[in-house]
Formats: C-alpha cells, sequence, structure tokens
C-alpha cells in the first residue's frame, strides 16, 4: 500500500525534510505547498501580471496556491497540518478544515504551547503530534502495524 502525503502549513523550519529523510524506505509520497515563500507570494503577478493594490496582488497568490492545495490535500490520503512556534498559519487552518472536511486522514502538529488554542483543530486529527519523528512512527506503523 502506498500512502499519499500531503504536508501543509509552517514554512519556516526542516520539519518537511525531518520527515520525508525519516520516512527513507516507507512505501510514501509526499506533496506539499510551494515552499519558497517569495514564489509562493509572488506567483499570481507573475504568471497573470501585476497589480496596483497589494490586497490584490496577495489574492492572486493565494488563488493560485489554493489550486495546488486543494489539488494536493484532495489526491493525498493522510494530511499533516504543522502549526510553527512563530507565526499564524491562517492557511493551515484552513488546510486542516478542509481536510476534514474531505474525509482525510489528518494529522496536527504543534508544540505543546499551541494546544489550546488548537483545541477545536486538534479535534478534528485522528492523531496530534509534537514531533516530525512522531509522524514518521505514524506513517510506519499505518503501513507496517510496527511500533517504534
Amino acid at each position: 500500500m502506498t500512502l499519499r502525503v500531503y504536508l501543509s502549513g509552517e514554512i519556516h523550519t526542516d520539519w518537511r525534510e525531518q520527515i520525508t529523510n525519516g520516512a527513507s524506505g516507507l512505501d510514501v509520497s509526499f506533496s506539499g505547498p510551494v515552499t519558497d515563500h517569495a514564489a509562493s507570494d509572488d506567483c499570481g503577478v507573475a504568471i497573470l501580471g501585476a497589480e496596483a493594490d497589494k490586497f490584490w496582488h496577495d489574492r492572486k497568490g493565494a488563488q493560485m496556491n489554493a489550486i495546488r492545495t486543494r489539488k494536493g490535500i484532495s489526491d493525498a490520503d493522510i494530511v499533516v497540518v504543522r502549526f510553527g512556534e512563530q507565526y499564524k498559519q491562517w492557511n493551515a487552518a484552513f488546510d486542516a478544515g478542509y481536510a476534514a472536511a474531505l474525509g482525510k486522514s489528518l494529522i496536527i502538529l504543534h508544540g505543546p504551547d499551541h494546544a489550546h488554542a488548537l483545541k477545536e483543530v486538534d479535534a478534528a486529527a485522528l492523531a496530534v503530534a509534537q514531533e516530525p519523528a512522531q509522524v514518521v512512527d505514524i506513517l510506519r506503523y499505518v503501513l507496517s502495524g510496527e511500533l517504534p
């Protein structure tokens, strides 16, 4: 069984690499958003043309990124959503809600400091992890039934 896993959320740390490296050898394929912050912000105007108003500049980028995100989440068996320590990831909250609405298996990843603020998001998840290694252990268990 090959698992398709979409890695959503925070882009300022190496949590994705920790998971993909840790899952080496497992039958898992990963996808996710564009993590180059500038490319993600500017994709709309780079492809569809400049906007004088920053609101429309950002909106074009958000809508183009939503095409990729919706496709990735729709195709995924499991969606992992990471909430980082430093920034408000409103897009991550949307991705978690979208994945839950589609009935996707949802794993939320965040530190203990966010437990209260994310209690409703966590309630939609099948697992809430604090470390990327725990996500790898979940994937290994789902695929093989093996405990860490």
